[in-house]
């Protein structure tokens, strides 16, 4: 199957449209010119048949002799060829014809016709059955013809015979011929001149277009360097042209906004590449060091020597191993390739088992734990190692910022719409306003962050956000400075 394109489609239909009015108008032009020929023609000879019964005495007294008839209405079509002459009966019988009665093909005639011209006012043009034609009605004259009996018969008189009609047919075939050849001519010339036109309006916005698209692939799409006016293409509008511009300018909006968002992105990723060389550089660094210490002049040093140096070698070399593990948790996380397990399991359960984790840090720093929870039976479908991991991240943050009696509480509770809202809040340092939306940014750590023996690179909060958001949720934070920080997310209750 031939598929066209937008431009032959639109001047086929231009075409076809315009052959068809064109047929249509020459064809209701024929017909209006016939019909008020006809009308012309009736309209004068209308008295004709009357004239002739009235003063032809033949007529006049009455038909006896049909032979003389005859010759009279020869006489008659030799003055004038375009006319017929019949004389017919009361029922319509054709009783004499001004010719050869064996060119007649129908020898009965409609009486209605006649009736119908003989009334008062007829409306004209009416048209008769013509005996000499086949299957074929013209216009007509008539006229009764009495007696001293009554009705005797009509003067039937058909206007434009088979002799007027191939007399005329030959005369108008070539100004028929002539006059459709000019009409070609002239509409192919109007069809040109159209199509031109036409092509020029519709193409118009999609050269404008192509060329707009043309300039974004030549500069690979660099929006920088493009010099783009931007047309005010409509939206909802039927014209696909229209359409297809205002998609046109929303992916260049949308590539412009992913280019800045890449770039943004490209220079966290540099920044973070090159912080992160700086923080594994450190421990690498001091570990080199000692190891190199203890390999060269291991006979000098005393075994307390030894002891202390292979510490610090091991504490670097922990701080080096759980830097190692976050970035591959993140880039995992970044990645998409985590895969959840969802189940059901009961949060109290969980927050416990989390809590007992960090019992004996929490001593150690002197942190009170605790659980809040108003409903004891609480459950939730998701991944059980998923959230247990986020959890712990944030109390482990939420321990280390908060103060000597100070206070950390693990909350479970269900809102309105029968969801799990677990909390993880303390009564700490807290974070500024100004810097709530930048602590889950990769390598961010606050001004007032508290340090401890553990290398800390500002990863946890960002793995936190990664993990609850494969949960299919959100983590949220409020704070305040100096009293105290509430990280929150939502789990389906089951």
């Amino acid at each position: 199957m031939i598929k066209l394109c937008f431009y032959q489609r639109l001047a086929i239909s231009l075409v076809a449209g315009f052959i068809i009015i064109l047929a249509g108008f020459v064809w209701l032009s024929g017909q209006s010119q016939n019909t008020m020929q006809k009308l012309a023609e009736q309209t004068l000879h209308l008295d004709l048949a009357t004239h002739l019964a009235n003063d032809n005495p033949l007529l006049a007294e009455g038909v006896t002799d049909y032979a003389a008839l005859e010759n009279l209405f020869h006489t008659q079509m030799v003055l004038g060829p375009s006319f017929e002459f019949y004389f017919i009966s009361p029922a319509g019988e054709v009783l004499t014809y001004s010719g050869d009665m064996a060119d007649i093909h129908t020898m009965q005639v409609e009486l209605a016709p006649i009736n119908a011209l003989l009334a008062p006012s007829p409306q004209l043009p009416i048209y008769g059955i013509d005996p000499k034609g086949i299957d074929t009605n013209k216009i007509f004259s008539v006229a009764p013809v009495n007696n001293a009996n009554g009705l005797q018969g009509y003067l039937y008189v058909i206007i434009g015979g088979v002799e007027y009609d191939t007399v005329w047919a030959n005369i108008t075939s070539n100004h028929a011929i002539r006059s459709a050849f000019i009409a070609f001519i002239a509409a192919i010339v109007f069809l040109l001149f159209a199509l031109l036109l036409l092509f020029k309006f519709f193409t118009l916005p999609l050269k404008e277009l192509s060329n707009d698209m043309l300039k974004v692939r030549e500069y690979e799409f660099d929006l920088d360097q493009v010099s783009i006016e931007k047309k005010a293409w409509v939206a909802n509008s039927h014209n696909e042209v229209q359409q297809l511009g205002f998609s046109f300018n929303a992916m260049l909006d949308h590539i412009e906004k992913q280019m800045v968002v890449l770039q943004a992105n490209d220079a966290s990723r540099k920044q973070l590449l090159a912080d992160i060389s700086h923080d594994l550089r450190t421990p690498l660094a001091n570990l080199q060091g000692y190891i190199e210490t203890l390999s060269i002049q291991h006979e000098q040093l005393t075994p307390a020597q030894q002891k202390t140096f292979i510490q610090i070698s091991l504490k670097n070399l922990r701080n080096l191993k759980h830097l190692i593990d976050q970035i591959f948790e993140l880039a995992y996380l970044e990645g998409g390739h985590v895969r959840l397990q969802h189940e059901s399991f009961s949060i109290s359960e969980l927050l416990h088992d989390v809590l007992a984790k960090f019992a004996i840090k929490a001593e150690q720093e002197n942190v009170l734990l605790r659980i809040e929870m108003p409903e004891q039976h609480l459950y939730v479908k998701s991944d059980l190692e998923k959230v247990e991991r986020v959890l712990t991240n944030l109390i482990d943050n939420a321990i280390r910022h908060t103060k000597e009696n100070g206070e950390v509480c693990l909350e479970a509770k269900l809102n309105k719409q029968g969801s799990v809202i677990i909390a993880v809040c303390d009564n700490g340092i807290g974070i500024a306003k100004d810097e709530l939306d930048a602590i889950f940014t990769p390598r961010y750590q606050a001004s007032n962050t508290q340090t401890d023996q553990h290398k800390h690179v500002g990863l946890g909060l960002s793995i936190c956000q990664q993990l609850v958001s494969k949960l299919g949720s959100q983590l949220q934070v409020e704070s305040e400075l100096g009293k105290g920080t509430h990280f929150y997310f939502v789990l389906n209750n089951s």
